[in-house]
Order: C-alpha cells, then structure tokens, then sequence
C-alpha cells in the first residue's frame, strides 16, 4: 500500500492531542517479525492517524510534522514496522533532536533483531542518542515466541534476548515488555519477568487492546 507523504503520518499522538508531552514516530511499515496480536492485522490508522507508508520521505518531512506538536517532553519510535530497520534515518532525527531539543527523552519500541540483522553492535551508532529501550520478548520460550511473533531471522528468540542484554550493559534503560490478554493465549510472565531480570532490564506487561489504544 503507498501513499504521498503528505498524506501518510509520521509523527503521530495517542487520541491526535495537539499539545501532547508525547510523540510517536513512524519511520516504516516493514517488519522482521509479524506478530499475531500487532495493531496493523486489525486496522490502518491509531487514533486516525493513517500509518500505512512506502517509506519516500525525507529528514525534513518528519521534522515539519514533529514541529506540528508543541511542549513535547518525550519522543518514541513506534509505529507499524520495527523502527531499526530505518536506523540511519532515527540516528539523524535523534541527532536533531539532541542538538534542537536536548531536554527530550528519546525511547525506541522494538523488537530486539537489530543487531541480528545488521551482524553488528548497532547501540554503537546511538551512543549518547538513546534514553531508553522497550524490547518485545514476548514468551518466556523459543518455540512460543516464534508461534506469537512469527520471525523472519533464525534463532530470533536468542537474539532478542541477547539484544536486551546489549541494551543493558550498554547503560541504557531497558524494559523487556510482553503482550497478554490475546488469543485466549496464556503467557507465563512470571518467568519472562525473570528472564528480563536477569537480562538486567525492567519487565513491563501491556494488555492487548482491541483497538490499540
């Protein structure tokens, strides 16, 4: 599906609020994993906020979106794709941000294949860039994780967890987050609360919306 990009959404906020303390940007629509409980499978907007795109866009586009908003405390990378997978184009935004904006808190949702994909330390590029990391493991086991998130690299699990772990020991603040409440599915977030504990990284459960927020 392709859209001009004026038209698309880049920088979105949660029910279209004009003056926000947060934003979302939508940098892609791909994705290395589909996951069975994702908004994108239920609808095309959150909030109204189209989010389908091609990617034809430039630095400028979503720095004149960005500037729609006013009093923004907090900037989080997170849309309908996973956001690494256009990591030049997050460094040069974070990068204005913290030239343009240095008190801002910049936080990435992701789904922890980056540095899987990439075949390198990808936190590397984002020293002093990033404030925080939100990690999706998802399950507290391989075999499920790839039943709910439906990976396209091998070995995803692993690499999600060791992607945390990179995160943490880089000092970045880390959450490894789960989604519950989906498929009539039961997560064992006991377990995957410690795992992410002893990954070094905070646990976070997020009940699936129907709608999404």
């Amino acid at each position: 599906m392709s859209y001009n990009y004026f038209m698309y959404t880049l920088v979105y906020s949660i029910n279209n609020d004009k003056n926000p303390e947060t934003v979302y940007i939508n940098l892609t629509n791909a994705c290395s994993n589909s996951c069975i409980f994702c908004l994108r499978n239920q609808k095309d907007d959150v909030c109204g906020a189209e989010m389908w795109h091609d990617d034809n866009y430039t630095l400028e586009d979503i720095i004149k979106q960005f500037k729609a908003f006013s009093a923004v405390k907090n900037v989080v990378f997170c849309g309908y794709g996973e956001p690494f997978l256009k990591k030049d184009m997050m460094k040069s935004f974070c990068q204005y941000l913290r030239k343009n904006y240095p008190n801002i808190k910049i936080r990435v949702n992701t789904n922890g294949h980056a540095n899987a994909i990439y075949k390198s330390n990808i936190l590397k590029e984002f020293k002093g860039l990033l404030d925080e990391v939100s990690v999706s493991l998802n399950s507290d086991n391989a075999d499920e994780y790839i039943n709910i998130c439906n990976p396209k690299i091998e070995n995803a699990y692993e690499e999600v967890k060791r992607f945390i772990k990179t995160c943490s020991d880089a000092g970045i603040k880390t959450t490894a987050s789960v989604v519950t409440g989906f498929d009539n599915r039961e997560i064992n977030t006991e377990n995957c609360q410690k795992i992410a504990e002893s990954l070094g990284a905070n646990f976070r459960i997020r009940e699936f919306i129907i709608n999404g927020y």
